[in-house]
């Protein structure tokens, strides 16, 4: 499908609303009046992409009801919706001659999610130093406060030898040692007995595996 081939639906699409639709005007692909009301300006792209976000952007200093047109995605992207939305852009998808309006221009007010900007807080305030690389995520494990305190586990545990959670809890200063001991996401720990942990043969590698975290803590 070439952009020239999303033209023709979408004048369609819009002239079966009332609008008087013309290519090409002023650097719009596609501009559509109705009566007294602000223009509609649509561009076209086969896929979405940052150039075609970058031009919807740029019309805005033209009209509010800017449309972004491309062909129908394989799969749908919630992303893109989310963009558009923010930015105040409509978003129409073309397949053949069917066009849909998967969103409309309006303002955008985002609202705030405060259990996830408590979540955020509270990582921030419990994680010690800053021992992650900005951008390493997906390369390496990221170094938590949840890790930082299982670490916290398994170097008293190491020390110590097999302990209850609640030895640990006031020992090492982890206030949720019962929880992890018990969930063992990491897969360090064993129980040796009802209410009694030690390090499994993987927390022990974990010891000399994460060193440099441990001495930092």
């Amino acid at each position: 499908m070439a952009e020239t081939d999303l033209y023709a639906p979408v004048k369609r699409f819009l002239e079966a609303q009332g609008y008087c639709v013309k290519a090409e005007i002023r650097d719009c692909d596609l501009v559509a009046i109705r009566g007294e009301e602000p223009p509609v300006v649509v561009e076209l792209k086969r896929a979405f992409s940052l150039k075609l976000v970058l031009q919807g952007v740029d019309r805005q200093s033209l009209t509010d009801a800017v449309y972004l047109a491309i062909g129908l995605p394989r799969r749908h992207d919630p992303d893109i919706h989310k963009l558009c939305r923010r930015l105040g852009l409509g978003l129409l998808t073309v397949s053949g001659d069917h066009v849909e309006a998967a969103l409309d221009p309006a303002p955008y007010q985002p609202r705030k999610n405060g259990k996830r900007q408590g979540m955020l807080l509270k990582e921030f305030a419990h994680r010690v130093g800053d021992p992650n690389l900005g951008g390493s995520a997906r390369r390496r494990p990221l170094m938590t406060a949840y890790r930082q305190d299982a670490l916290r586990c398994i170097r008293f545990l190491d020390r110590t030898g097999p302990s209850r959670p609640a030895l640990i809890r006031t020992e090492a200063g982890v206030a949720r040692a019962g929880a992890m001991l018990r969930d063992d996401v990491y897969g360090w720990f064993i129980r040796v007995e009802r209410g009694v942990y030690d390090l499994s043969p993987k927390g022990r590698a974990a010891l000399a595996d994460f060193a440099q975290a441990l001495a930092a803590l």
